[in-house]
């Protein structure tokens, strides 16, 4: 019994001892129980053991170290250079965007100035249309008061029929020698002049016309303020030979000059005085017809102008 006890004791020990020497073993080195069951059945295990089955044996059972050995063999993303290609390809595709933006704010700024140029001719039609009706007008009243004048001249150069028409020559010496200036409406002009913006007319001809239409304003104005001039030498005159105070009775409603129904009294008969008026009516008569031909004039270049415009933008 006791030496039971003891042997028992000793295995015991051996065994403990084995563990602490396999806990201490290294990782690529085998157990004493391995060792003695591929000396016990060497004909069961086909494969001779070598170092390198050995190795790949215990990196099958010890997951640990395939995780370990992928975590150093475990390498950063790494960047490559780009080739040349690329950044030439990049600049390329910048610089269309950039003249892709250039195109198009281009072509916005040009439908901009279409659409302004074509609001500019359709006022300045609208302007036209309105002067073509005033011209008429305008030229009917000069014609008539160039007739009157006619006859005025007429009274004036017969002194003997004179106290029988006292009444026609106070009325014409009134109103005959009147001219009221055109009124056209050259707003649209002005406003292409002044503010520079005649350069959105890019057709040449038809800036050409346009402006040719209103340079026949200075001449008429001219024309105007010469008889303005006439007028004041004409009522110098006029005033030696005629009564203020018949004048006034001749005023209507309105300022509206009528015609004496009787024959009034001259202030004076004198014959120089009269032909002197008769003169200042011949020169104011030749302004009017001045005056009437370049009205007419006028009237003939907006109407040309005005059918132009329509043609051109395709406008009403």
């Amino acid at each position: 019994m006791d030496k039971e006890k003891e042997q028992s004791s000793e295995d015991h020990q051996n065994s403990l001892d084995a563990n602490k020497v396999e806990k201490h073993l290294p990782e690529n080195t085998i157990s004493a129980q391995q060792a003695e069951n591929i000396e016990q059945h060497p004909k069961h295990n086909s494969p001779q053991l070598t170092d390198d089955n050995i190795g790949a044996e215990l990196q099958t059972t010890n997951p640990k170290l395939q995780t370990e050995e992928m975590e150093v063999h475990h390498h950063g993303h790494v960047h490559e250079k780009k080739k040349w290609k690329e950044y030439v390809f990049q600049f390329l595709m910048l610089f269309l965007a950039v003249f892709c933006g250039f195109l198009a704010e281009y072509k916005l700024e040009h439908v901009i100035e279409d659409q302004r140029e074509k609001q500019y001719v359709q006022s300045l039609i609208e302007d036209l249309k309105n002067d073509q009706i005033v011209i008429d007008k305008h030229i009917v009243t000069v014609q008539k008061s160039a007739l009157m004048m006619d006859t005025l001249v007429d009274i004036l150069n017969s002194p003997a029929s004179l106290s029988n028409r006292t009444g026609d020559l106070y009325y014409l010496a009134r109103l005959a020698p009147r001219l009221s200036p055109l009124s056209i409406n050259n707003r649209t002009f002005e406003q292409l002049k002044n503010s520079g913006n005649f350069r959105l007319i890019k057709n040449l001809t038809t800036s050409n016309r346009i402006m040719n239409y209103y340079e026949n304003l200075p001449l008429l104005r001219m024309l105007e303020s010469i008889n303005e001039t006439e007028f004041s030498d004409y009522k110098q005159v006029a005033s030696k030979i005629f009564y203020s105070s018949e004048f006034i009775k001749m005023e209507g409603m309105d300022n509206e000059i009528q015609r004496s129904l009787e024959n009034p009294l001259l202030r004076s008969k004198n014959n120089d005085l009269l032909q002197e008026l008769s003169l200042f009516a011949v020169y104011l008569r030749g302004t009017k017809k001045g005056v009437i031909a370049n009205t007419k004039a006028l009237k003939s270049s907006g109407a040309a102008l005005l059918k132009y415009l329509q043609d051109e933008y395709h406008l009403d």
